[in-house]
């Protein structure tokens, strides 16, 4: 598994854990920095986790929003938490991060929804960010 599917598996855990148990995103990554700082193994993939929850969260109305005007009937709310995350991320990195090629995000997020989430969710997961791509600039 290469340093930044990691990082992404790593940004997942801190953005769903932060959902599921009420907590703010700044806790939970304030959480995974501190583990990360005593396990070497982690280090490598941090960094790069790290830039994608702070993405996330300096982006997260706009990431939102597009969410909503492209779910067709699905609210944020009726989605799986799992989606949400994915989606978060897949977004982050489609549409802020330039980094890294729209097809190696999609691909990534849709792998994610393979292991993590319903049948349903890497259909809609890579509709979803297939669109984003689309759409910008």
């Amino acid at each position: 598994m290469s340093a930044r599917t990691k990082a992404r598996k790593r940004a997942l855990d801190i953005l769903y854990s932060s959902d599921m148990r009420g907590t703010s995103i700044n806790q939970a990554l304030a959480d995974a920095e501190a583990r990360a700082a005593g396990e070497s193994d982690r280090r490598a993939s941090w960094l790069y986790a790290q830039q994608i929850v702070t993405g996330v969260v300096a982006h997260g109305d706009e990431i939102d929003e597009m969410i909503q005007t492209y779910s067709h009937g699905w609210s944020l709310e009726r989605m799986p938490a799992i989606d949400r995350a994915i989606l978060r991320i897949g977004a982050w990195e489609v549409l802020f991060n330039d980094e890294v090629p729209d097809a190696v995000a999609i691909d990534e997020a849709v792998e994610a929804a393979k292991q993590l989430s319903t049948d349903d969710s890497p259909a809609f997961i890579n509709g979803m960010l297939g669109t984003f791509a689309n759409t910008k600039g």
